[in-house]
């Protein structure tokens, strides 16, 4: 299926969405426990810790990065989410330029309430800036789309990281740490 703004695209721009559609899996790299991070991030936001959550964030993308053996990039965690049009914006991503490495950015409290974001919520916001990364070094496109493909990338990888967190005994009925 294809969002309806691909008719809108020139050819050029629709051939790079279906080359980002067709990729719909993206796994952890091998060899790669980042449970512990993915806790400690969920640790930060349940303490409200500023501090911890951007070392954590840092290094869960520090990581994944290594893993995928593309460029680094910045995260950077910012306090309350800006309000744009009707809705907040949960995060953003910058490609690098020239030397700067790319940066991505997300907010831990909700724009209205100022109420810290849910766990989860937070993590696919941190996980889906990292898609858009991803898109650009290591599948070598020229632009990063919101297309099916990229939203299944997106889901596979948070899956995975929560799996790691959750550990072997987890079940999939158990809903005592989510």
């Amino acid at each position: 299926m294809r969002f309806s703004y691909y008719d809108r695209l020139s050819a050029a721009r629709q051939k790079i969405y279906r080359r980002s559609d067709a990729i719909v899996m993206l796994g952890l790299p091998p060899g790669l426990q980042l449970g512990a991070t993915v806790q400690r991030i969920q640790s930060a936001l349940r303490d409200d810790d500023h501090d911890a959550l951007q070392r954590s964030c840092q290094e869960l993308v520090d990581a994944l990065n290594a893993g995928y053996r593309v460029p680094p990039a910045r995260v950077r965690i910012l306090a309350r989410r800006p309000v744009e049009g009707d809705g907040e914006l949960h995060g953003l991503y910058e490609p690098g330029e020239r030397q700067a490495p790319a940066r991505i950015t997300a907010w831990m409290r909700t724009a209205q309430r100022r109420q810290v974001v849910a766990f989860k919520t937070f993590l696919r916001t941190l996980i889906h800036e990292l898609c858009h990364h991803l898109d650009y070094e290591l599948f070598a496109l020229e632009e990063t789309f919101h297309t099916e493909g990229f939203y299944k990338r997106e889901s596979s990888l948070v899956t995975a990281l929560l799996a790691q967190r959750n550990g072997p005994a987890s079940t999939v009925g158990d809903r005592s740490r989510a």
